[in-house]
């Protein structure tokens, strides 16, 4: 089973592992973890990480500090990593790092020209690889500009799009999207201690790509119940045990279907079909006298 936390239980288990763990490990074990799946990306995609073109978009907060040490172990591998910075103050370690490991920063803040987005988009759209560490968990609502107006621009011509731990533009916690037209969708997720909430409800869901978590170290401090619950395969098998010699209808479930109407035939059909796939010993059908459940009947 996958479980699911909201910002208020990730924030606790957060400065819980800080008592023990320094913040800026955390960080760099985030950053690590995401810059081995970028590699892993670029590998896939273009066959080598050196001389990939890699695009920052960098927010004030830690989420930005992450994708920043991220892009200077990216450089020292010899990618071609640029930062565009929404923030007249970026993580100021991140960039310290990125800077010296050969990458380069521009600032395009609110107070920036059309000229200077117009450009920052064509720098996106020419990357190889762009990283969205425009917000995190704290994020909420749209995008504000100029980060709205350079998410517009993001097209197919960029190969790989990676959120770092959730999508700008999603909530973390409900999985909302404020501005449909103004939010990153990415082709993978790269999430930090447990998964969030807003990466499994829709849309957030549909908008976060592949999700890749990482260990940080946060699981033991995770106290709270999940938010959400994501059951997989190996939880639901053992309920699906194949029939023994001893079993009969109603050893083996019975399933009780109210579908279709004399509109919608179709629908029972296909419900009590599905209903027989599970391996289930019987499908009762209940219909509202229209001759539904007999032609059920007499399809299967």
């Amino acid at each position: 089973m996958r479980r699911a936390y909201d910002v208020e239980a990730v924030r606790f288990a957060e400065s819980e592992t800080m008592r023990v763990v320094p913040e800026r490990e955390l960080m760099l074990r985030a950053a690590r973890g995401l810059e081995n799946h970028c590699v892993t990306v670029l590998l896939e995609s273009r066959g080598a990480v050196s001389g990939a073109r890699i695009v920052l978009l960098v927010g004030s907060g830690n989420n930005g500090g992450d994708t920043l040490f991220a892009g200077a172990a990216l450089a020292d591998r010899g990618a071609s990593v640029t930062a565009v910075a929404l923030s007249a103050h970026p993580h100021a370690d991140g960039t310290v790092a990125l800077l010296n490991s050969g990458g380069r920063l521009r600032h395009v803040t609110s107070e920036a020209g059309e000229a200077e987005v117009a450009a920052a988009t064509r720098l996106i759209r020419q990357a190889d690889l762009v990283l969205d560490g425009i917000v995190g968990i704290g994020g909420s609502g749209a995008l504000r500009e100029p980060a709205a107006t350079l998410v517009r621009g993001i097209d197919e011509s960029v190969t790989i799009r990676v959120a770092v731990d959730v999508p700008s533009g999603v909530d973390s916690d409900s999985g909302a999207v404020s501005d449909p037209d103004a939010v990153f969708t990415a082709d993978l997720t790269v999430t930090f201690g447990c998964l969030k909430s807003g990466l499994v409800l829709p849309p957030g869901r549909d908008r976060a790509g592949v999700v890749e978590l990482v260990d940080i170290g946060l699981e033991p401090q995770l106290a709270s119940l999940p938010d959400v619950k994501l059951l997989q395969l190996p939880d639901v098998r053992p309920f699906f045990r194949p029939p023994s010699e001893f079993d009969y209808k109603y050893s083996h479930g019975v399933v009780g279907v109210v579908a279709g109407s004399s509109r919608f035939r179709g629908a029972a059909t296909m419900v009590c079909g599905a209903a027989r796939h599970t391996g289930v010993g019987m499908v009762r059908i209940a219909d509202r006298g229209d001759g539904v459940a007999a032609e059920v009947v007499n399809r299967f």
